[in-house]
């Protein structure tokens, strides 16, 4: 009994002293260490820029959804007819247009406020770049008192009229499908009036009449 006991005095003294040894868990609320680096202050998310001002814009606003319509066909002819060249600058046309022959011409945004499109034409005496104007639903060239329903029919005017102003197109592909060379010579040949009597089937007639002109 004695020994007994003595063993288990020996064996909670030891427990004991385990216990002394055995570091205590940080509590949670517990502060960091002053050795701790300090956490990095997370950077502000950058502000928004601000949105522009009603009105501040390249070009006005429309007048009607007449002209909203008007334009939007106009954008959607450019965009297939392959000489438009979109925000290319005045000195980039006149350096496009250097070496060609006279009137070779190319459509592009213009950089004037009010004006949506510009005319570049090689003259006799070199490159130059001529608004076009957007005013009651019609296109005319500036100081220029004819004026068209619509842009191309505009463009097709000056390459037919007696003087030329217009010749040859700068497209950015210089090789055309066939399939573009045979609308045009169609075109050319019964009228743009005249297409919705041809013999045709749907898919043929919209690719004509997607692009029913001469240039």
């Amino acid at each position: 009994m004695v020994a007994h006991n003595q063993v288990a005095a020996d064996n909670a003294i030891s427990t004991a002293a385990e216990s002394r040894r055995r570091p205590e868990p940080s509590s949670p609320s517990s502060p960091p260490s002053p050795s701790a680096a300090p956490a990095r202050p997370r950077p502000c998310p950058a502000a928004p820029a601000p949105a522009p001002a009603p009105g501040d814009t390249h070009f006005r606003t429309f007048r009607s959804h007449a002209e909203y319509r008007r334009i939007t066909r106009a954008s959607a002819l450019l965009d297939a007819c392959g000489f438009y060249w979109g925000p290319l600058s005045v000195h980039g046309a006149h350096e496009r247009l250097r070496a060609e022959p006279v009137g070779t011409f190319l459509v592009r945004d213009s950089r004037q406020r009010n004006c949506f499109f510009a005319l570049s034409v090689k003259m006799a005496s070199g490159p130059t770049s001529i608004r076009v104007h957007f005013q009651a639903g019609r296109f005319h060239l500036d100081g220029s008192r004819e004026s068209f329903d619509c842009l191309f029919e505009l463009l097709e005017h000056y390459v037919a009229a007696p003087r030329r102003m217009l010749g040859a197109p700068l497209r950015q592909l210089r090789v055309r499908p066939l399939q573009e060379l045979c609308r045009q010579r169609i075109v050319a040949t019964v009228g743009r009036e005249n297409l919705a009597r041809i013999p045709l089937n749907p898919v043929l007639r919209d690719y004509l009449s997607s692009f029913p002109f001469q240039i």
